[in-house]
């Protein structure tokens, strides 16, 4: 690829920084959304609701576009379907929401990797000395002695990881697309893919629904509007903008962020060894953001 595409004119700057920081906040916060739901419904239920709902919100946006109609029904498929399926699964499996927090991060090297690989992108030396900071503070989390009980969910988290590392290439063959109709293709392909298999295997969990209390409904809410449509669109449109190398190594403060807000919400210690890694990924997220991008492979 010879040139930056429809990124080119595009400079990365502080109000791409504040939205960076709110596609942040609303992924972390979304974690102790989706466990408080999971945990009040099922896996399969609660993610087929979520996008359910995603899609009437953005219903009347909904437009097929020729020749990028195909891209937008896999990104659906991979971000709104099959990653969101295994991301409720971790959660159900696990009680330790930190080590998920921390398993989510993969995203990141699975995103640079197929940048490289496919759209000819390079990383600088100080944003790689930056992403190598990153993960040492998140490997610093890792040092929780509960950790050991909740690797099969650290498993499944991986492996969700890495479709969302995939869903993320996806948006780049996106460009131009509105948020809304972005959005509105998610969430109609993944309903279409989950709620058949919730019908199937969670029968009891619809019947419950009605005693679903309002703390649970008001978190879905939330994981519906801030998380989805506010937080995975304004990743959308930055992805649209700027390059994969220069975006996701950003969403390396959500794990961290997501590690401080299920602390204080589900009650669980802070430890000098997460508050040390969490220092230590923030100064390497921070040299992500202020170094320069190498052009692309000719």
């Amino acid at each position: 690829m010879a040139d930056g595409g429809p990124m080119a004119n595009h400079r990365f700057g502080p109000g791409g920084m504040a939205l960076a920081l709110l596609v942040n906040i609303m992924f972390a916060l979304n974690v102790i959304a989706m466990k408080v739901v999971v945990d009040a419904t099922a896996p399969l239920l609660s993610v087929a609701l979520r996008m359910g709902t995603v899609f009437l919100i953005c219903a009347p946006a909904l437009r097929p576009l020729p020749g990028r109609t195909g891209w937008l029904m896999l990104y659906g498929f991979l971000n709104g379907g099959l990653f969101l399926l295994l991301l409720n699964l971790a959660l159900f499996m696990a009680t330790n929401v930190g080590a998920l927090a921390i398993a989510g991060q993969l995203s990141v090297p699975f995103s640079l990797l197929l940048g490289a690989l496919l759209l000819g992108e390079r990383l600088s030396r100080r944003k790689i000395v930056g992403v190598l900071l990153a993960f040492a503070g998140v490997v610093a989390l890792v040092f929780d002695p509960h950790i050991l009980a909740e690797v099969p969910a650290v498993l499944v988290m991986a492996c969700a990881a890495m479709l969302w590392g995939g869903a993320t290439l996806v948006q780049r063959k996106l460009t131009g697309v509105s948020v809304m109709n972005g959005q509105a293709w998610n969430g109609l392909m993944g309903a279409a893919v989950l709620a058949p298999f919730a019908l199937i295997f969670e029968r009891p969990a619809i019947a419950g629904l009605a005693h679903v209390g309002w703390v649970p409904t008001g978190w879905f809410a939330f994981s519906c509007l801030g998380a989805t449509v506010l937080g995975q669109g304004t990743l959308a449109w930055l992805l649209q903008r700027y390059p994969i190398s220069t975006i996701m190594p950003l969403m390396l403060a959500s794990p961290v962020m997501s590690t401080v807000f299920a602390s204080l919400y589900f009650g669980t210690p802070i430890t000098v060894g997460m508050i040390a890694g969490g220092i230590v990924a923030l100064l390497g997220v921070t040299i992500i953001a202020f170094s320069p991008d190498r052009r692309p492979v000719d």
